[in-house]
């Protein structure tokens, strides 16, 4: 179970017991029938099309998460809703790398004052280029709305870097962090680039799936699809931001204190050498998107409906559990 998804899955099932629940596993894990033993498990995965499309046309609501970018899984879902006889509800996981400036080097290790809003912004955001992060399979599911009103209500929750522990079965950290101490470590000091002051939105896992509980709620309420779903469905999930040099500071700090770097303050690199990190061929851009770029969006969509704002304790007074429980787990 991935760490967004099985967090988001204890939430409306620990919250709504009254829910009947179908979840699609590849692996079950050990304990999942203890904990959650009115949960139905479908086995299978995101290749399952033909799975995916039959328990679709059975559902009330799907909740996609995992890979955002999965088409066919996507596309097999929506089948499946069409299918139904009254209209169904579609959640998808996106996030906010589609608006991310890695690919060019402008703002790199530097400030962007560009702060993307859901409701402003949109506009913009649907013309962005297929070749950002996710736009893929945002842009089938914006044709889709567009195409099926009224036989399909879609919402797009679009978060930025998550932190905290998860609250479900399988992974229970984020993506950014733990690569991050895995780098400081490896390089043994805490790093930026240039002058470390490009900002990133970031979100407490508790805070994302409170935001994914309403959106079920608001669903399974029912009359609310024009001002909470379809074109008025889109959702960032943000609830503050900081820079990378914030990150590093603080991250030399905690490492430094407890004895895995030698120095607690961060030094620059410069992009040649940031290019010899995070190995990972599929995406080579990752660790300039990941420690150099800018990514900043505001959820005020979510504010205005549901008076969103941050519940959980921010990033840097979590930071240092996190870290520590990283370090464990390496």
């Amino acid at each position: 179970m991935g760490y967004i998804g099985g967090s988001v899955l204890h939430a409306i099932a620990t919250t709504h017991p009254d829910y009947e629940i179908t979840v699609l596993l590849r692996t079950t894990p050990p304990l999942f029938a203890t904990r959650y033993p009115n949960i139905k498990i479908v086995p299978g995965d995101f290749n399952s099309t033909a799975l995916l499309t039959t328990q679709a046309s059975q559902a009330d609501l799907v909740i996609h998460t995992g890979n955002s970018d999965h088409e066919p899984s996507l596309q097999a879902l929506v089948d499946g809703l069409l299918l139904k006889s009254t209209p169904g509800y579609l959640i998808h996981l996106s996030g906010t790398g589609l608006v991310s400036d890695w690919h060019t080097p402008t703002h790199l290790g530097l400030a962007n004052p560009k702060i993307w809003s859901d409701v402003s912004c949109l506009p913009e955001i649907k013309s962005l280029p297929m070749s950002a992060l996710h736009r893929n399979t945002e842009a089938l599911l914006h044709a889709w709305i567009e195409k099926h009103a009224g036989k399909i209500n879609i919402a797009i929750v679009c978060p930025p870097d998550v932190y905290g522990q998860g609250k479900g079965l399988g992974r229970t950290t984020s993506a950014l962090v733990p690569v991050y101490v895995h780098e400081v470590r490896a390089l043994g000091a805490a790093f930026y680039v240039a002058s470390g002051t490009n900002r990133r939105s970031w979100v407490h896992v508790d805070d994302l799936t409170r935001l994914y509980l309403l959106l079920v709620e608001a669903a399974l309420a029912g009359g609310l699809e024009a001002t909470h779903f379809g074109k008025n469905g889109y959702y960032f999930a943000a609830t503050q931001e900081h820079s990378q040099l914030d990150l590093a500071r603080e991250t030399g700090r905690i490492l430094h204190q407890h004895g895995v770097i030698n120095d607690a303050q961060p030094v620059r690199v410069g992009l040649e050498q940031l290019d010899t990190m995070v190995n990972c061929p599929e995406f080579p851009g990752l660790r300039r998107y990941m420690f150099a770029s800018n990514s900043r969006t505001r959820a005020e969509r979510a504010e205005r409906l549901f008076a969103y704002k941050a519940q959980a304790p921010g990033l840097m007074d979590v930071l240092e559990s996190d870290v520590l429980d990283i370090i464990k787990e390496e």
